[in-house]
């Protein structure tokens, strides 16, 4: 709806449903944001859910950090691949926190990786010789929409739905 406040209250709620919390452990979400020339972009990356923000890493050189310091609203998609999918979108804004070397959220969002033991320790000893430091995106949300086709729908579909009933009412 145009103009509507979403509480605070109204997030944590949203997120704290047990779909939410599924979604929220997944491995990737999409990444929205402007770039830097004015258009927009959307990119898959990996995140992690501390529950409260969304933490995602980069390298200290990525094209999206100029265009997250000038605009730093963000929107996240999080969502399933069957049908009907489950999705939740995410709307915040981005925090860059510059670090020394390769954060542990970096290794727990990629901790889902089907790895052996040996396979991971060679994993991590490459990623820590690769990144001299990493910069953290934090994503407070500032507003979500759980969509899961059975419960909730989204947002034009449920006015077709309204418009629909009102027709055959009259």
């Amino acid at each position: 709806m145009k103009g509507t406040t979403v509480q605070p209250n109204d997030v944590t709620e949203i997120l704290n449903r047990p779909l939410s919390q599924e979604l929220l452990d997944r491995d990737l979400t999409r990444l929205a944001y402007v770039a830097t020339d004015g258009t927009p972009r959307s990119i898959p990356i990996g995140f992690t859910w501390n529950g409260t923000h969304i933490v995602m890493c980069t390298a200290t050189n990525a094209p999206k950090l100029p265009s997250l310091r000038a605009n730093p609203m963000v929107a996240l998609t999080i969502d399933t691949e069957v049908h009907p999918p489950k999705i939740l979108l995410i709307r915040g804004r981005a925090e860059l926190d510059a670090v020394d070397g390769v954060p542990d959220e970096y290794l727990q969002m990629n901790g889902a990786l089907q790895m052996t033991q040996e396979q991971r320790v060679e994993w991590e000893a490459g990623v820590k010789a690769l990144y001299n430091g990493m910069v953290r995106i934090v994503v407070t949300p500032t507003w979500a929409k759980l969509i899961d086709f059975e419960t909730t729908l989204p947002t034009a579909v449920e006015q077709l739905i309204q418009q629909q009933q009102q027709r055959q009412h009259t």
